[in-house]
């Protein structure tokens, strides 16, 4: 008869995010969570398969804490996915560990499923209907992810901006990347974001049903 488990997946994902957040995601293993656990890593696979399965128990714990529930609409539709895209933003940059992770388990994540169904919800209201809704939450996933992605894995704050700052033979990336130096994270995010969201038209463009 096989033994009763005693660790619920939430246990496991906590303790995956607990080496994650001290570490980085290069130290994620099954050895790693298990001596957080206080369990052999044998034990451990009793619960989880493999790292896969952690990373995928990592991110839906995470995502979980973002607030799905669908803004006040009355300042219009582009301010509440603004505020949506702030939500996610600020619960996952509190993990840039995570961070790489988001699009590979996308799929399997039931916060993002919560979060994209709010947003199409909101599109929705607003005029956005078949393949222009599809195309509409396509990009502001993208950007999304991508705006994470750039902020904590090469944010213009970061080095890499100071060395592009020096390279005379591409000027126009070297000024560029002076007069990033006066950009914060904030203003990025925020002014690309309504860039975006002024171009997108539920009734033009390459997305008309």
């Amino acid at each position: 008869m096989p033994r009763p488990r005693s660790l619920l997946p939430d246990q496991i994902a906590a303790a995956a995010l607990t080496v994650l957040d001290r570490a980085g995601l290069d130290a994620l293993t099954m050895r790693a969570v298990a001596a957080e656990l206080g369990m052999s890593t044998m034990a451990l696979y009793r619960y989880v398969d493999g790292r896969d399965r952690l990373e995928t128990l990592v991110v839906e714990l995470v995502l979980a804490g973002v607030d799905t529930a669908p803004p006040d609409p009355g300042p219009g539709w582009r301010a509440a996915v603004t505020v949506l895209a702030d939500r996610i933003r600020l619960t996952v940059g509190a993990h840039p560990a995570v961070v790489p992770l988001l699009m590979t388990h996308r799929h399997r994540s039931a916060g993002v499923l919560r979060w994209s169904e709010t947003v199409l919800g909101v599109l929705g209201a607003a005029g956005f209907a078949g393949t222009a809704r599809v195309v509409a939450l396509r990009a502001i996933v993208a950007y999304v992810s991508g705006a994470l992605q750039l902020e904590h894995l090469g944010p213009l704050d970061g080095p890499g901006t100071g060395v592009i700052a020096a390279r005379p033979d591409f000027p126009l990336m070297a000024a560029a990347a002076r007069d990033a130096r006066d950009v914060s994270r904030d203003e990025e995010f925020g002014a690309g974001l309504a860039a975006l969201l002024a171009g997108l038209d539920p009734t033009g463009g390459a997305g008309r049903r």
